[in-house]
């Protein structure tokens, strides 16, 4: 099997019903043209996408879904409803999807310098939409940063069953009201509802005092089946120390404990992503380290985190990792090589088995535009790669 033939690849959308059974996943190419995909499964396997398009400095979000049985993604609908509210530039900054109560749809997004409404003193916002009652259209878009301000790496978002919604972010410190510059003094926000996302309250500070958050980089998030929260940051203390830190709540989002994944000493922003996956009571991160990438399981009873597997092979500058797992124990980790500031690269894969033993050649696409990266969801025992 020759490393193109791992994943059957399409020039527009498949059909996941009827690929042999001997295909571990398959590739689809993202709707428009699309930057910076980001899916979600529901309990019926049906793929809820979301990516960015148009100008990647005012870019705007597209949504699709599609059924394992459909050919063809469904008629995009545009998340915001002010245009040009999102941003590609970076790789970092873009719309993060959730699925609530009741498979309701929640994305949040960093703004562009055109967004509306604003932030606090005119600053860029975090921006919030959901999807309405008939799922046919999304509500207003909202910002839900009250009074953080100096957003610049990305923000994510959570949802759990019992319609509680995270959205997090991360901006200045403050000191009496008023914020504190620099990278050691920021912090991670979050803005919590209980009410499927209908309502907000204030957001606090969650991430330690002390560690800092490194400013270009972004969060990623994950609320479990059980309601446990987990949010992926990367640190910046004394400049060189851009440690991943995991951050877990198990009462909502009151209190967090911390854990620093893995240190990395490093005078500069990395512009790093992470990602995080479930199947079944079983939880998955991962994330980028001197340019190689890594993922592990979290043990969710005592939040404990167990070995880091790197990616097989020699690294190429590798990043924007992205994992799923599958009901038979199987993980994809699929990552950039070469991309980099207004540069495109190519996407690839790895299969590994429950004992987290690669199973299959490293798989390659070697299409990956500027200010793009692929994601990976699991539809039942089979994957899929977007891109």
């Amino acid at each position: 099997m020759t490393r193109r033939s791992l994943l059957a690849s399409f020039a527009g959308s498949a059909l996941l019903a009827g690929v042999p059974p001997q295909k571990e996943a398959i590739l689809l190419k993202t709707p428009q043209g699309g930057l910076q995909p980001q899916a979600v499964v529901d309990s019926g396997g049906v793929i809820h996408l979301i990516y960015l398009y148009g100008d990647p400095a005012a870019a705007d979000i597209g949504y699709v879904r599609k059924a394992p049985d459909e050919q063809d993604f469904s008629a995009p609908i545009r998340v915001n409803d002010r245009p040009g509210s999102a941003i590609a530039i970076g790789s970092v900054r873009g719309a993060h999807i959730a699925l609530g109560r009741s498979g309701r749809v929640h994305v949040a997004w960093n703004g562009s310098s055109k967004a509306e409404p604003k932030g606090p003193r005119d600053s860029i916002p975090m921006l919030y939409a959901r999807i309405d009652d008939r799922g046919e259209s999304f509500e207003s878009q909202r910002n839900l940063m009250q009074t953080a301000t100096g957003l610049d790496g990305g923000g994510s978002i959570a949802a759990d069953p019992s319609g509680n919604i995270y959205v997090a972010w991360h901006a200045q410190g403050q000191r009496d009201g008023k914020p504190i510059q620099g990278e050691d003094n920021r912090r991670v926000w979050l803005a919590r509802s209980s009410d499927d996302g209908r309502t907000f309250g204030r957001e606090t500070a969650i991430s330690p005092p002390g560690t800092g958050v490194c400013g270009c980089c972004g969060i990623g998030a994950l609320a479990d089946n059980k309601g446990v929260l987990y949010l992926l940051y990367r640190s910046a203390r004394a400049v060189i120390h851009r440690d991943m830190y995991l951050l877990i709540s198990r009462d909502k989002g009151r209190v967090f404990d911390a854990v620093n994944l893995h240190p990395w000493q490093i005078g500069a922003c990395p512009m790093s992503t992470s990602s995080l996956a479930q199947a079944g009571e079983r939880v998955f991160l991962s994330w980028e380290t001197s340019k190689q990438v890594y993922f592990a399981e979290v043990d969710t009873r005592t939040s404990s985190v167990g070995e880091r597997i790197a990616a097989p092979g020699e690294s190429m500058n590798r990043k924007h990792p992205a994992i799923a797992a599958n009901r038979r124990g199987q993980i994809l980790l699929c990552w950039t090589e070469g991309t980099g500031w207004r540069r495109g690269g190519s996407l690839h894969w790895q299969l590994f088995d429950p004992a987290r033993r690669p199973l299959a050649p490293t798989g390659e696409e070697a299409v990956v535009p500027v200010w793009g990266f692929g994601t990976a969801v699991a539809v039942r025992e089979r994957f899929v790669v977007i891109c």
